[in-house]
């Protein structure tokens, strides 16, 4: 069932967009730790415990980050590019932080718009 614009609240919408955006940052950190850290004391030091700690926390906040993803772009009209773009950021080392600025870009654009419906 469609809820009608006048039915969605924006502020919980933006709270969520936001919370996603801060997700994003702790998924980009962590694999960013995962890679430049943990994975060359693995492979360079033969201790693999930093892997074993990193590797479940980025999991975690890998699941969350795409978990997140579609509740808050649900239901804004954005194009497959967008979600594409959008999930491909997490896959790579720094891609979540060189992403940041188009959701900022498409969360303003959103805003004025009137697009800012959130998920139904």
């Amino acid at each position: 069932m469609r809820r009608a614009k006048s039915e969605t609240n924006p502020h919980r919408s933006h709270r969520l967009f936001a919370t996603f955006r801060l997700i994003a940052v702790v998924e980009g950190i962590t694999t960013i730790l995962l890679f430049l850290a943990a994975m060359p004391v693995k492979y360079m030091l033969g201790n693999p415990s930093w892997v074993h700690v990193m590797g479940p926390i980025h999991g975690y906040a890998f699941l969350a980050y795409v978990a997140l993803m579609i509740a808050a772009l649900w239901g804004r009209n954005w194009s497959s590019s967008d979600w594409l773009r959008t999930f491909l950021a997490s896959l790579v080392p720094f891609g979540t932080f060189l992403n940041d600025p188009f959701l900022t870009r498409r969360m303003a654009e959103d805003a004025r718009t009137g697009t800012l419906e959130g998920p139904r």
